[in-house]
């Protein structure tokens, strides 16, 4: 595994660069394919950040924390990439089990007509992915929404969370 690791207005320490590879690659227990952990940590104020992101087979698992000492965030963003490690791993089995028994429900949904400021702008590779893949692969980054291209249609979908906290899925009609 290749682990990236960067300072924000932080110098990145031998000490510390030691204690973060310590932390990471104990995930390569419950998770062998792991390609890449890129590791920031920020200092805003008196805000330690640790943001973790680690790429397993084009799926991406993200964890932050904020404390108040460097090596307490990335203690916490552990804490935090164990529940989702043996999440993801969990999720895997049963999708492996469940595979082709589930269908999926399209549901439809209204923007609100408010206008703002993109403040923003992310790009990203759009992996075909079965709907279930993409409701596992936004649980695992912790967001509301997962736009992805569908496998079946070759179509972009968006898979979002609703308030009931089940999914709902938007296909575009041509």
């Amino acid at each position: 595994m290749n682990i990236i690791i960067t300072g924000r207005h932080l110098e990145v320490t031998d000490a510390l660069k030691t204690y973060v590879e310590k932390k990471i690659k104990r995930f390569d227990r419950y998770i062998t394919n792991i390609s890449e952990a890129n590791v920031t940590l920020t200092v805003e104020k008196y805000r330690h950040k640790a943001e973790v992101l680690l790429k397993v087979n084009g799926v991406l698992i993200q964890a932050e924390a904020i404390t108040g000492d460097v090596y307490s965030s990335i203690d916490e963003v552990a804490e935090k990439l164990d529940r989702q490690t043996k999440k993801y791993k969990e999720k895997l089995v049963s999708h492996r089990k469940a595979e082709g028994k589930a269908g999926t429900e399209v549901q439809e949904t209204a923007l609100p007509p408010e206008v703002g400021t993109i403040i923003k702008n992310k790009r990203f590779e759009l992996k075909p992915m079965s709907p279930d893949e993409a409701s596992m692969q936004m649980e695992l980054l912790d967001k509301d929404f997962f736009v992805f291209t569908n496998d079946s249609s070759g179509e972009i979908n968006v898979i979002y969370r609703r308030r009931d906290g089940n999914f709902g899925l938007i296909e575009p009609v041509r």
